[in-house]
């Protein structure tokens, strides 16, 4: 994508007048790249679209008293694109780990304002974690050992810069053609808990073993070809740590070498189950085809006694997996696996084998929902993208609390031991299991097959996967507090560290709502707000069946929800995306207007109410008080025809004067003001102002003297002349007596205190959450362990990522 998306929009705005005025409807086209033969105007690949082939046979072996692999690869890398390519750059995202990486040199302890409040005149402490995360580093070689790199047996040059490795071709591959190189390499394994990232060891020394167990999740374990695109050529950018991946599709051909008592799962299908598996463990398989319930091909029992067992056999599984972007694996002798079909209309993959993997620690809360929440997700996610197109989709219980590729997911939440030796878990703790579940498997369809690039571009697989997953999850429990709502960004988008959510992703100061809740809530807002369900659904299917298997990027979604939905939303994307303004449209005045019929005997009379409406003056009220007793009163012998009738009294003059002004009006004009009278409407004009910057639709409730309440959409366009403050006239039977500004808190306002017309005291919404969780009758002790112990999906991902 070109730089120019991550600039502020103030940067690109163009000047309109001499005066102040911004045109926030203008289109985007000054901040877009210009369409072209490979990306079209409308949003979708254009007639000359390509991307690579980049197909893998790996064998690798997991080497469990030293926790390391070693493994070879082959590696056929097709040229579709219309350049010829010298050298290919390869990612080595071990590396990541070793001291004089990048991410390690440039990696801040905290800001200057936190040390100032945690000082206080005292030294800064280090947390234990860091220690360990030191400490471990520091005992342990880290990062990729880089064998041969050849053709043919031809030995290619490679140059490793950091995360990244350029390896030189013996001769430049031209459009349309394929080479093949051979690379030998290996790494020591990680422990996920002492350093962090997406993939690791986790070791269990208190089980009944000689020196305890592991649990093995590889990922980003074999050096991947970085993807060559349309807009940026080699996407090699080092990797830091927040961005993920961009990568390309392929076919993988993969053995995996580990001890024979392990239980291995891995992206793809397993080749050779008569070698790895029981005859009953591959009839258990049969069965789970077609079973209501999940049924177990290894059993809690026999994971227990794999924990127990010592052997120096080893077992190869073989996995293929085709056109898909990646590929990992978790191997442990811990492991139970539970399966169970999921049939699906679609003829591409009608049978899923939804699958979970996991030790006893994960005991009933993984039993009864890992399972059915995959098959849930798929259920949904396909509703609004497209059918599940692989064989399997897995969740692994281990160190990583939440992680995704191809077909295979990493996820956290586990039960607790307690003191009679069962496990229990908590309600917080199950809801983190079906959302983690449910986000992960998400992410299979974005961004592992709408294949976005997380590197540059976090949000367009997180914020669009978190826009889903929560319709996910309001459909897996109605009264569920996972949805990501609109109230659940107010506080960032406030906040003096919102950044726009089109800046790169490792210079995101706050991944989660930047990345997660504010791009979902967004979508929520569009689809709830301005575009309604039909039209957001439509063209949100759109976007997922055009780039399936493909490329996007964030000017191919934008484009294609405006062309599918046949709505202008560049001033969405321009307020949502490209800036940091927020929502805080104030009702600042409300005024009633009354017709001027110019018939005196009307409007005479109206105007005589309205003197005698007004407040009697305290000067007059005093006199009273007083006795005093004026001039008129003390002589009324002298009267005239003004003391018997006041300034609004209708003579001749006024009514002659009407009926000539009658005789000069055209036919139409007679009968407007006729019904006008007739039907005696009230008139109110209502003044808005858009303090936050941030042009919105006007979401109104009116109520009226009778206790009658009307709902009013006003679209954003009403901002389109004047960005800062609008009136709108409002024509009703009825007496109006109060306008309230999202009632429903549907638009992410900021600032509750100015969206009544007459100002009321406003309850904070923290107050307000609790008085509807009353209504609920949810008990104060479960919303608090809700608070306590539920941790959101961004946060486990983002933390995943993280080194200490």
């Amino acid at each position: 994508m070109c730089s120019s998306l991550v600039l502020p929009v103030q940067a690109s705005a163009i000047k309109q007048s001499k005066g102040d005025y911004e045109d926030v409807f203008r289109q985007l086209d000054e901040d877009l790249p210009t369409p072209n033969v490979y990306r079209n105007a409308a949003g979708e690949p254009g007639h000359e679209y390509w991307q690579q082939q980049v197909d893998y046979q790996i064998k690798a072996t997991l080497i469990e008293d030293k926790r390391r692999l070693e493994a070879t690869q082959t590696v056929t890398y097709t040229n579709n694109s219309p350049d010829t390519l010298k050298y290919l750059w390869l990612q080595l995202d071990q590396n990541y780990y070793k001291a004089d990486s990048i991410a390690s040199r440039t990696r801040t302890f905290s800001t200057a304002s936190e040390l100032a409040k945690s000082v206080n005149g005292k030294p800064t402490k280090i947390g234990l974690n860091t220690l360990r995360s030191q400490q471990f580093l520091a005992d342990n070689e880290v990062g990729y050992e880089i064998g041969d790199v050849s053709i043919n047996g031809k030995k290619l040059r490679a140059t490793i810069v950091g995360t990244n490795m350029r390896i030189d071709l013996l001769k430049p591959l031209k459009p349309g053609k394929t080479t093949e190189f051979t690379l030998d390499y290996a790494f020591n394994i990680t422990e996920q808990k002492a350093v962090g990232g997406r993939s690791g060891y986790e070791h269990f020394p208190k089980d009944d073993r000689e020196g305890g167990n592991d649990i093995f999740q590889l990922a980003q374990w074999f050096p991947r070809l970085h993807a060559y695109t349309d807009y940026e050529a080699w996407t090699n950018k080092a990797f830091l740590g927040s961005g993920e991946f961009t990568l390309e599709f392929g076919d993988y051909d993969v053995e995996l070498t580990v001890p024979a008592d392990h239980i291995v799962a891995a992206t793809g299908e397993l080749q050779n189950a008569n070698s790895v598996l029981t005859k009953v463990q591959r009839q258990r398989f049969e069965k789970a085809k077609n079973s209501k319930r999940p049924v177990f091909i290894v059993t809690e029992a026999e994971a227990l006694d794999n924990e127990l067992a010592a052997t120096n056999k080893t077992k190869t599984w073989h996995f293929e997996a085709e056109n898909v972007r990646d590929f990992a694996w978790s191997s442990s002798r811990k492991f139970m696996w539970d399966a169970k079909g999921y049939q699906q209309t679609s003829s591409e993959r009608p049978l899923v084998m939804a699958m979970s993997f996991y030790p006893k620690e994960g005991g009933d809360l993984w039993k009864k929902y890992s399972t059915e929440s995959i098959i849930h997700t798929m259920q949904v996610y396909s509703k609004y993208s497209f059918d599940y197109p692989y064989p399997t989709a897995q969740s692994i219980n281990g160190p990583v609390g939440g992680m995704e590729y191809p077909m295979i997911t990493f996820n956290g939440p586990r039960t607790e031991l307690q003191d009679d030796g069962t496990r229990t878990y908590t309600l917080s703790e199950k809801r983190f299991l079906i959302g983690v579940v449910i986000h992960e498997i998400g992410h299979i369809y974005f961004p592992m097959i709408v294949n976005s690039d997380e590197r540059q571009w976090t949000w367009m697989d997180e914020g669009l996967n978190s826009f889903l997953d929560s319709l996910a999850k309001r459909e897996w429990e109605t009264e569920t507090p996972w949805a990501r709502e609109a109230s659940d960004i107010v506080e960032y988008m406030k906040s003096t560290v919102q950044v726009p959510v089109m800046t790169q992703s490792d210079s995101v100061l706050k991944l989660g709502p930047n990345a997660y809740t504010k791009p979902a809530v967004a979508l929520n807002i569009l689809r709830e707000v301005v575009l309604g369900r039909e039209l957001f659904d439509f063209a949100f299917k759109e976007y997922a069946t055009r780039w399936k298997y493909k490329r996007p990027t964030p000017s191919d979604f934008f484009r294609t929800m405006e062309e599918a939905s046949g709505v202008d939303l560049d001033w969405f994307w321009r307020g949502w995306f490209y800036s940091t303004d927020h929502v805080d449209i104030s009702i600042d005045k409300v005024y009633k207007l009354r017709m001027n019929t110019k018939n005196p005997d009307i409007d005479f009379a109206r105007e005589r109410q309205i003197e005698q409406d007004k407040p009697v003056p305290m000067s007059i009220i005093r006199n009273k008080e007083e006795g005093l007793k004026s001039w008129v009163e003390l002589n009324k012998d002298v009267t005239d025809f003004y003391e018997e009738n006041d300034k609004f009294t209708v003579t001749n003059k006024e009514r002659n004067k009407y009926n000539k002004l009658l005789k000069k009006l055209e036919p139409w004009e007679l009968e407007v003001i006729e019904r006008a009278v007739k039907e005696d409407k009230n008139y109110y004009v209502l003044e808005f102002s858009n303090l936050g910057g941030l042009p919105m639709p006007i979401l109104l409730q009116l109520t009226y003297k009778d206790g009658t309440v009307e709902s009013l959409n006003i679209p954003a366009e009403i901002w389109r002349r004047n960005a800062k403050s609008v009136n709108k006239l409002i024509v009703s039977d009825k007496t109006l007596t109060q306008v309230e500004i999202d009632p429903h808190w549907q638009t992410a306002d900021v600032d509750l205190n100015n969206n009544n017309f007459p100002r009321r005291i406003i309850e904070s919404r923290i107050e307000a959450y609790k008085k509807e969780k009353d209504k609920s009758h949810l008990k104060r002790d479960i919303m608090q362990d809700i608070k306590t112990k539920l941790k959101s999906d961004e946060d486990l991902e983002s933390e995943a990522g993280k080194a200490a």
